[in-house]
């Protein structure tokens, strides 16, 4: 497999499908607004949708870096599913049936996403074929089994659980020994999905400002180089670069994940992997990949890298180390020796962002106005969603245009969570936790053992995942 001609950065392989858009003015000068929403991602724009939808007089003033979808919107895996970061520890903080509606609310997130698209003429190649999560070592097999009876005891009914040849009838993972796969899923092209929520914004008559850092925020204040905006709410959607604003450096780390994606293959490698149904796919390694088959048959595959910066530092055009690319390329050949003598075209990284719990949440103080949302731990495709139709009722609610609703009661409203450590603690932690994974992961696929590694327990506890 060649590396020679692949394409290291220029942010992703999703912009060098789609081109780099040409940046929208930056803020004028002084200007006040309704609300003023800060990151012009999937949280910014879902959430400046749904309030513009639910009023549409409201002056909304969206305020971003660099270009809309420049962060962790442009640069995804494409998964559209179902997961959300903490619901195990919402449960034990709320109790098991707050987090069984957590759980339905996702559920139903993944429909509300293809819905609005649909419904706004948004082409993002979504394709709705669901989750598979693979196991090929004794442990990853343990691991999956509980994970299916945890999910099924959190109401997910219709996921199933497959053994070895059922699984490589739907796709063909070398070694595989079985897997879970869901509905509440779908592969899409996040490029095309931030894009096509940024123009329909617009077209509702929110104003949006690119090439415009916000470097503080205050209440009623978001400070940028080109002036300051005024609005009663004041909305934090940074997510993994939450820690360039003032303050922040040690409230979200954020944590690098990397990419690539091959050529487009031909059918003869298809008709041996088979993934007609396009899953969006991933295992059951500590070190976990997530995989797509794109609408033009690529592979797109990532997984950890290098996976935090020293000092919550965060890269500029995506561009990602050469040991990466190979250890990315050597996932895809061991799951898909077919794919040996394919190229790859492209290989890019991002930043997304991690609480110290590992727990996702949206926020809104009413005493200040300010409000937030993230922490999605990468499964933020669908989260941004919901978290922004959160948002939007705890607005309302806060504005005295309605009382609370099912969403502004679920368990992940309002959580607040320790800060990280200071560096250089906070780097040698992460990279500690991941050199840890990948210890565990590579004597789990000798190991006959069906337990988890030990080694993975610790690193676990000592993270603050469990």
């Amino acid at each position: 497999m060649s590396t020679v001609s692949t394409v290291n950065g220029g942010i992703s392989f999703w912009y060098a499908d789609r081109g780099t858009p040409l940046a929208r003015e930056p803020l004028p000068g002084d200007a006040t607004a309704d609300i003023c929403i800060v990151g012009g991602g999937y949280t910014g724009l879902w959430t400046a949708y749904y309030l513009k939808k639910a009023v549409p007089f409201l002056n909304i003033t969206v305020l971003e870096a660099k270009f809309c979808g420049y962060g962790a919107s442009g640069r995804n895996g494409g998964w559209l599913y179902n997961g959300i970061a903490g619901r195990d520890r919402y449960a034990k903080l709320h109790g098991h049936e707050a987090a069984v509606r957590l759980q339905q609310a996702m559920n139903e997130t993944v429909d509300e996403v293809v819905r609005v698209a649909a419904e706004e003429n948004i082409d993002a190649d979504i394709h709705q074929g669901g989750v598979l999560e693979v196991a090929y070592t004794p442990a990853q097999l343990a691991r999956l089994k509980d994970f299916h009876s945890v999910e099924i005891a959190f109401g997910e009914t219709d996921r199933v659980l497959r053994g070895a040849r059922e699984t490589c009838e739907r796709v063909n993972v070398t070694g595989a020994v079985g897997s879970t796969w869901t509905p509440h899923g779908a592969r899409l092209h996040p490029v095309k999905l931030v894009q096509g929520l940024a123009a329909t914004v617009e077209a509702l008559g929110v104003t949006i400002h690119e090439s415009t850092p916000v470097t503080e925020i205050e209440p009623k204040h978001a400070h940028t180089p080109y002036g300051t905006v005024r609005a009663p709410y004041i909305l934090r959607c940074t997510e993994g670069f939450t820690a360039n604003l003032k303050g922040q450096r040690r409230t979200w780390l954020p944590m690098n994940s990397s990419m690539i994606a091959t050529e487009p293959l031909p059918t003869s490698v298809w008709d041996t992997i088979g993934w007609d149904g396009r899953e969006t796919l991933g295992d059951m390694a500590h070190a976990y990949m997530y995989a797509q088959r794109t609408a033009d048959d690529r592979i797109a595959l990532g997984g950890r890298g290098v996976p935090y910066r020293y000092g919550s530092g965060t890269d500029n055009d995506g561009r990602t180390q050469p040991a990466t690319i190979e250890a990315l390329r050597d996932i895809l050949v061991r799951f898909f020796p077919s794919t040996a003598g394919a190229r790859i075209d492209h290989a890019w990284s991002g930043v997304l962002g991690v609480p110290r719990d590992w727990c996702a949440t949206v926020t809104l103080d009413r005493s200040t106005g300010l409000g937030w949302a993230g922490g999605y731990v990468g499964s933020g495709v669908a989260t941004t969603n919901l978290a922004a139709r959160t948002l939007r009722d705890l607005i309302q609610q806060d504005s005295g245009q309605s009382g609370p609703t099912e969403l502004t009661t679920l368990p992940w409203v309002g959580h607040k969570v320790r800060r990280w450590e200071p560096e250089p603690f906070r780097w040698l932690g992460v990279h500690g936790m991941y050199a840890a994974y990948r210890a565990a992961d590579r004597r789990e696929l000798t190991s006959p053992r069906a337990g988890t590694d030990p080694v993975a327990k610790v690193a676990d506890r000592l993270a603050g995942r469990h």
